[in-house]
């Protein structure tokens, strides 16, 4: 649009922030949904998958470019975030992400793809793999969030999902957001800080929209549940991943989540990354490279 605010499927963005969209293809799934992507490189396909509190911009200015100078990378609007369009509650449980984004790479007509996720994204990409073993070939989880625990994002964003809760997030958005978010995303950087490109570039203001605050909510309501079956299905899992972490991530807890579930998946490999927090991606771009030219060329864990 060349006048007024871009409307999305989960709200209204400023022009400001329509500027530094990446340009994206959308893909029409059953029942009214949509999955949103944009792709770069040629190759083996790597599908990758963004955390809490972003949308697919935030893999694209971390590991996307490094991964395409060898690989085909589609990087995805998760159900309910940025430009994809889910079906509410029903759509949160990160075992139904996964299986919509395996919708999507089935319309592209992707083959064994890889599979990257970043912290929520990591959980939704181990769900992908226990759910769909024999159509990929492997993942790549990092910083995952592995088993269920009580979550700040319960309290911050849980309530938003009850009834009402478009209201409440329009409110908050007004009264609470605008200093709370910018806390959130720079504490993700810890130790580190927010790189100054990073801050300039990312589209902070279509992740920190009201019904995509809406949509975290709901993931939030969802994910003890989600994380049970997925912690329960770990021992069963038929593909090769790789697990990568920081020993200094205040978001997710390393020892609890990455480390613990290289343990309890089969033949799982894990990477810890000194000096590192939650935003590992941005900081060691190469070390997901290798962990996904490791699965691409079948190098045992």
């Amino acid at each position: 649009m060349a006048a007024g605010s871009l409307v999305s499927p989960v709200g209204r963005v400023s022009p400001a922030v329509s500027e530094r969209l990446v340009p994206r293809s959308t893909l029409d799934l059953p029942d009214g949904r949509t999955l949103a992507y944009a792709e770069a490189g040629t190759g083996a396909p790597v599908v990758v998958i963004h955390g809490t509190l972003m949308t697919l911009e935030d893999m694209w200015l971390g590991p996307v470019p490094r991964l395409a100078e060898q690989f085909r990378v589609i990087a995805v609007d998760r159900p309910g975030h940025g430009f994809s369009r889910r079906r509410g509650a029903s759509d949160a449980h990160l075992w139904q992400q996964a299986a919509l984004i395996r919708d999507g790479v089935r319309a592209l007509g992707l083959e064994r793809p890889i599979i990257v996720g970043h912290s929520y994204g990591g959980a939704v990409a181990l769900a992908y793999g226990l759910q769909f073993p024999e159509e990929i070939a492997g993942v790549v989880a990092l910083a995952p969030i592995c088993f269920p625990e009580p979550r700040l994002e319960h309290l911050l964003f849980g309530p938003r999902a009850a009834p009402g809760g478009h209201f409440a997030s329009r409110v908050l958005g007004r009264a609470m957001d605008p200093a709370l978010l910018p806390l959130l995303w720079n504490a993700m950087f810890l130790p580190a800080t927010m790189p100054p490109g990073y801050a300039a570039a990312n589209p902070f203001g279509l992740a920190g929209t009201a019904e995509q605050l809406v949509a975290e909510g709901e993931d939030a309501a969802g994910l003890m549940s989600g994380l049970t079956r997925s912690a329960l299905s770990y021992q069963a899992c038929r593909v090769p991943v790789r697990i990568l972490a920081g020993d200094s991530d205040i978001v997710v807890s390393t020892p609890r989540h990455g480390y613990w579930a290289s343990h309890r998946i089969p033949g799982a490999a894990f990477t810890l990354l000194s000096g590192t927090g939650h935003m590992l991606h941005h900081q060691h771009p190469d070390a997901v490279l290798d962990a996904v030219r490791a699965l691409a060329d079948h190098v045992p864990a």
